[in-house]
């Protein structure tokens, strides 16, 4: 992994930023015409500083294949270290392990919950005689094939790799179609496989046609089961069951000289038709069975096939009308190539930088790539989609797509605010999406919901999170007053769901567990909450009431606004100040009120994959009131301290001791390094952000910390390198800390214009701000309101290798 570290042993320098209207003041330490060509000369393609493969090992779960923004196909290899029913990591690929079984037409990016989720449909080219069955071949010893990343080429909308069998793979996409190039080598026989029941988690049906008469292959998948194969401590298969049917179909641009089928274990050649799952069942318990076919082809002339390929997750018709409105007959690969790379640029160039390192480039892009690849489309170009009713709907008044793939404990955090500020028509459809989904299931918004399922998996209710700060960062293209009805009821009138075990602790139904028990005892209790963890249940909910209070109190709701403002302070009822002889700490109680014990800081009992030690600073809304409880400003700070070194001061931000310390694999915790501006110490929050940038960040293959979670943790990155970061949910005030390039535009969107972030020396060691200007006038606050957000302007960092120990500490300029 390469990282970023900053080089020891520089002198001061001080550098004063320019400011938006390209006035360029005195720098100390630097010339005016080094900042002013860092200004002047913005990356021309963000595109080509775009590194699929960062976050394809490491626990990373990225996938390097073909797709665009937002899109539905998402087309790219899936591994195998020798178990059909198995992949070498969540989400089909895994750098380390160079063998594949196919190239799947569908991918979430960077999940947990092994194996990840869907790869459907994986196509193998094939070379060699198709004369047994290839779900018989349950070690994937024939059917796949190894790989050099020496032959690997991956970039925005394509994917290129030579096999060693001989076949070069060339993949690219449209929004819900695909072109592929598959040239085999010369008069070998050569086959493409489709593997339609081999989905990642397995099927529970699936259905191949193949039509000589036209040069096509079409069929189906019925599947679903994420994390179906755990229930992170609960039952196992509370999840294996089936949410969406994959249709797609694939055209061939000349004829086939065999077809066949297979069944189990069961080969027929000469056959057309084929029907069968998989289960949902892992190992020996799945192996062997499924269904597929294939078409092979005379290579004696032409070693070359081309074949599109179109989805839809509503109809068969839908797909082939998909691959018609968006891939003509007779385009080529390059052709779709070239305009899913423009496609990708222009909504790259969403933020446009100057300056900075080549790797700091690649890293940065790579991580808007990343967070923008969801929200994602599950809609048809004919508005149809269906939902989480398992119905066909068509779209809302005014609403322009169906999305889908929520990863809501995850993206509250970082990517729904980035989604906003950059996408926000994005951010309203998706927002319109989630509300029809819950229309669509009794009024219940899921936490995590792919494609049309409701998976119920992590805690909390972050849908309440989510539209709450899209309303705050001026997000208005939904049903705002409707769906703020349902959340506000889905918060205070108990659901029969809530009251279900099934699934618990990590995907249980409720989306407000007990939530009776919840309003009289003002938390939720460990032995009778319906949920992961009490303590934890208490935290995210806190935090989702007081999103929605100030939601409520922006539409004139008063009454809901009171009542959920008191809530939001719920968190205090589970912060027991004689955690420790030494400390408070938040801490599970019963519904007796006593506290669940034995307790200490490492304990993960009562809160969700995080200890107490991590889920004590979980309260981004009140920040000085937790400061309060744990004995003032300073004690809060010097805590925080510990929280990210080691007893003998070095740091400890990598997740080496997570249970004590900070964990940036996982989300609980990483807002966190920006608590200490709201604690008056905010150049520790700017030196603890930076050694995060720098040394668990990075290029390569392991360049991501841990599971990218739908762009989470690349929302992460992205907003720290721009100096900001989102002060809480519900709201669309923005911290502050050193950018690290010298000039960073964010473009115009929505009736928002274009926000500037000018530091001209940010660089190397000047990670400390010394003072900022905000739209021209001095700015001694480490925060700003949501002004800069909602209207745009301008911010100009001067920066230094030296910490400024008394910017933005006056404690009445502090985040509110």
């Amino acid at each position: 992994m390469q990282v970023f570290r900053r080089t020891p042993g520089r002198r001061p320098t001080v550098a004063v930023a320019v400011i938006s209207a390209g006035l360029l003041l005195p720098l100390l330490g630097g010339t005016a015409a080094s900042a002013d060509s860092a200004a002047a000369d913005p990356v021309p393609h963000p595109v080509d500083y775009v590194d699929p493969l960062i976050g394809t090992s490491n626990g990373g779960n990225t996938y390097p294949g073909a797709n665009l923004p937002f899109g539905m196909i998402a087309w790219s290899p899936t591994s195998t270290a020798g178990d059909q029913t198995n992949t070498a990591a969540s989400n089909g690929y895994s750098y380390n392990t160079t063998r594949l079984r196919g190239f799947s037409l569908t991918h979430v990016n960077g999940a947990g919950c092994h194996p990840g989720a869907a790869g459907d449909v994986p196509i193998m080219p094939f070379v060699g005689n198709v004369d047994s069955s290839p779900t018989a071949d349950t070690k994937d010893a024939k059917y796949a094939a190894n790989f050099s990343h020496d032959n690997e080429k991956a970039e925005p909308g394509r994917y290129r790799v030579g096999l060693d069998s001989g076949v070069t793979t060339d993949l690219a996409v449209s929004e819900r179609a695909g072109a592929a190039d598959f040239t085999f080598p010369q008069d070998k026989p050569a086959s493409l496989l489709f593997r339609v029941s081999n989905s990642l988690n397995g099927s529970e049906d699936a259905h191949v046609d193949i039509d000589t008469a036209h040069n096509k292959v079409t069929g189906w998948v019925e599947t679903g089961a994420f994390c179906g194969r755990r229930a992170n401590g609960g039952t196992p298969n509370n999840n294996r069951k089936s949410y969406y049917r994959l249709y797609f179909t694939a055209a061939f641009d000349r004829g086939f000289s065999s077809v066949g089928t297979w069944h189990n274990d069961q080969l027929s050649p000469g056959a057309t038709t084929a029907d069968g799952g998989e289960g949902y069942l892992t190992g020996a318990n799945r192996a062997g069975r499924g269904s597929g076919g294939y078409v092979s082809f005379d290579t004696t002339y032409d070693n070359d096939v081309h074949m599109r390929v179109g989805i839809s997750y509503v109809s068969l018709a839908g797909a082939e009308a998909n691959l018609r409105g968006e891939i003509a007959p007779k385009a080529s690969v390059e052709h779709v190539a070239e305009a899913g790379k423009g496609a990708w640029d222009r909504t790259l160039k969403a933020v446009k930088i100057s300056g900075g390192e080549e790797d700091r480039r690649t890293a940065f892009y790579t991580a808007l790539y990343h967070a923008l690849q969801q929200p994602n489309l599950i809609s048809d170009r004919d508005g149809t989609y269906v939902g989480m009713d398992r119905k066909v709907h068509t779209l809302a008044r005014g609403q322009r797509a169906q999305y889908s793939n929520f990863s809501g404990w995850d993206q509250y955090r970082a990517q729904v605010q980035l989604l906003a500020l950059l996408e926000p028509r994005v951010a309203g459809d998706f927002a319109q999406s989630l509300y029809n989904f819950a229309q669509q299931n009794d009024g219940v918004w899921d936490r995590w919901v792919h494609i049309s399922g409701a998976s119920h998996v992590m805690t909390g209710d972050p849908s309440a999170a989510t539209l709450a700060t899209f309303y705050a960062m001026g997000v208005r293209n939904f049903d705002v007053q409707g769906a703020f009805d349902s959340l506000y009821h889905q918060a205070t009138v108990p659901h029969p769901s809530g009251l279900s075990d099934a699934g618990c602790p990590g995907q249980c139904e409720g989306a407000r567990p007990n939530l009776a028990q919840y309003m009289k005892s003002g938390y939720a209790a460990q032995d009778q909450c319906h949920c992961w963890g009490g303590a934890a249940e208490t935290l995210e909910d806190s935090v989702a009431d007081a999103a929605l209070a100030q939601w409520a109190q922006r539409l004139g709701r008063d009454e809901e606004y009171r009542t959920l403002s008191e809530r939001g302070g719920y968190w205090k009822n589970v912060f027991n100040p004689a955690a420790t002889p030494d400390a408070g700490y938040i801490q599970a109680r019963n519904a007796d009120g006593s506290w669940v014990t034995p307790f200490n800081p490492a304990t993960y009992t009562g809160f969700a994959q995080g200890s107490a030690a991590t889920y004590v600073w979980m309260v981004p809304q009140d920040v000085q009131g937790l400061a309060t409880a744990m004995g003032g400003r300073d004690k809060a700070a010097a805590r925080l301290d510990d929280f990210f070194h080691n007893p003998d001061g070095s740091w400890s931000v990598d997740g080496g001791e997570y249970w004590l310390r900070y964990d940036p694999t996982n989300e609980p915790g990483i807002h966190a390094p920006w608590l200490y501006n709201a604690l008056g110490k905010p150049w520790k929050t700017q030196e603890t952000v930076r050694q995060i940038l720098d040394t668990v960040y990075g290029t390569g293959p392991a360049g991501l910390p841990g599971n990218d979670d739908l762009g989470t943790m690349s929302a992460w990155y992205v907003f720290s390198a721009l100096g900001i970061y989102p002060k809480a949910p519900g709201s669309a005030d923005m911290l502050l800390s050193a950018p690290v390039f010298p000039h960073a535009v964010i473009a115009g969107a929505g009736d928002r214009e274009e926000i500037t972030i000018d530091a001209p020396r940010a660089a190397g060691t000047n990670l400390y701000v010394e003072s900022v200007n905000l739209n021209g006038a001095q700015h001694d606050s480490s925060w700003v309101d949501d002004s800069l957000v909602r209207q745009g302007g301008s911010l100009s960092f001067e920066v230094s290798d030296r910490a400024n120990t008394s910017w933005a500490t006056d404690p009445a300029m502090l985040p509110r």
